[in-house]
């Protein structure tokens, strides 16, 4: 095992005896191979272990084993205990995630203020198999049938080519000592029962069902790369990035296959789900302007032709501008007022605005725009509601009540980015100009 050990952290470029990394170590005989592993392979490291304080007197028995190893092994141990009932219990989460929270944020903790190159992790091939199931009734799509990768950003794990009873012969044949969890031989948890009971059965339906199911998977997860590679093209064929927001046509979705899934891989890594990617490319058969979609930090609107991905807005209190005031902050955007007495270059810059400041009434007032907002747009005579202004000027529905207005006593002096009101323009006999732009610019 050692030899294919070596083979395969070479061959993937997973560890080097020129980098240090962090081993998660639960004493169990996974975490406890790998050990073993990394100390013949000459491979520094460091052990990481979490006390949970679930198992009692073993927990203790656990800490002091792995604190003992350490010393004969002259590595370095780093131990966390924390009371992962209560934590849970406070999160209003299961046990079991409270320890995985628990231990991610301990591992990354001790790896950042190391600087070590990696944390290394002990799971094995039949770990691989349990969690795919596990997402498989849980409900998944391609990401979550191909299981755990090697290494996946701090992550390392250099055993899953092993099955646990090649890591429990080799443990033996070397005559290493390990750490047994009585909780492991329970079926109180789902991937207990999955371990003992389920994959067990299934194995029995075909005489290389197991080798075949690593074989399928391994293939779906090749195909899962094929179809990533092919998502970011289309990606970057129909998707049109803005400044604060994202375009996709409809026709990139509605003529072309599997639409639902390049919807929810487009969406995913702004809190979208599969099922609210279904939702949205549903509503499309029949779109209706201005609908929203949410994520707990992004929306998607549906406008005439196309979705506008873009995020939630904070929300907006409107901001006094007192006469003379020099800054003002937009959503930690900083915007300079000069209060010029000597005629300046006209700015055309839509973004911002030379009013004359003599004919405003203070203090203005930013706001959001409200329905029935009117304003009479620079170069026009009349008034006209800001909601048919918006809609001349091609704003999309989602992103419409962003706009602001600039209030002067009743009426709007400027659509913030967009135009000033006529009757608050600069004009020959103009004495004083407030002049609004980006600090940036």
């Amino acid at each position: 095992m050692f030899d294919a050990f070596i083979s395969h952290i070479q061959t993937a470029r997973l560890l080097t005896p020129t980098q240090r990394y962090l081993l998660a170590c639960s004493g169990g005989l996974d975490s406890m191979a790998l050990a073993h592993l990394l100390l013949k392979a000459k491979i520094p490291f460091e052990l990481a272990h979490v006390n949970f304080q679930l198992r009692g007197e073993e927990s203790l028995g656990d800490e002091a084993f792995l604190r003992n190893w350490g010393v004969k092994n002259g590595i370095e141990v780093h131990v966390h205990s924390s009371d992962t009932k209560s934590y849970a219990s406070e999160k209003g989460i299961s046990i079991q995630m409270a320890a995985r929270e628990i231990r991610y944020h301990f591992f990354e903790e001790i790896r950042s203020s190391r600087a070590l190159s990696g944390i290394v992790l002990a799971h094995h091939q039949d770990d691989q198999l349990e969690t795919i199931f596990l997402h498989l009734l849980r409900g998944t799509g391609i990401e979550g049938i191909t299981g755990m990768n090697d290494r996946k950003g701090w992550l390392i794990r250099p055993l899953l080519i092993f099955s646990r009873k090649e890591i429990e012969a080799y443990m033996q044949q070397e005559g290493h000592a390990w750490r047994e969890d009585r909780s492991n031989a329970s079926s109180d948890y789902k991937r207990n029962k999955l371990r003992h009971d389920g994959l067990p059965a299934i194995y029995a339906l075909e005489q290389d069902a197991r080798k075949n199911l690593l074989h399928s998977f391994d293939r779906l997860k090749d195909t899962g790369k094929a179809f990533l590679s092919l998502f970011e093209f289309w990606k970057i064929q129909h998707v049109e990035e803005a400044d604060d927001f994202s375009i996709l046509p409809y026709e990139a979705l509605l003529q072309v296959n599997g639409a639902a899934t390049l919807l929810y891989f487009w969406l995913r890594p702004y809190g979208f789900n599969s099922d609210q990617a279904r939702s949205i490319f549903e509503s499309l058969k029949d779109p209706k302007s201005g609908r929203l979609f949410l994520s707990s930090s992004h929306q998607v609107g549906l406008d005439r032709n196309a979705l506008f991905l873009s995020a939630i807005p904070p929300h907006f209190d409107p901001i006094s501008i007192s006469y003379g005031m020099e800054v003002i902050s937009i959503f930690s955007k900083k915007y300079n007022l000069g209060w010029e007495t000597q005629a300046v270059a006209l700015d055309p810059n839509p973004s911002h605005a030379q009013l004359d400041a003599d004919t405003l009434e203070y203090p203005l007032v930013v706001r959001n725009w409200e329905e029935g907002d009117r304003f009479t747009p620079l170069g026009m005579q009349s008034e006209k509601k800001i909601s048919d202004f918006l809609i001349d000027q091609k704003v999309p529905l989602p992103l419409k009540k962003e706009v602001k207005v600039v209030v002067s006593g009743k009426k709007i002096a400027w659509v913030w980015g967009m135009r000033i009101a006529d009757w608050a323009k600069i004009t020959p006999n103009t004495l004083k100009i407030l002049y609004i732009k980006s600090a940036t610019s």
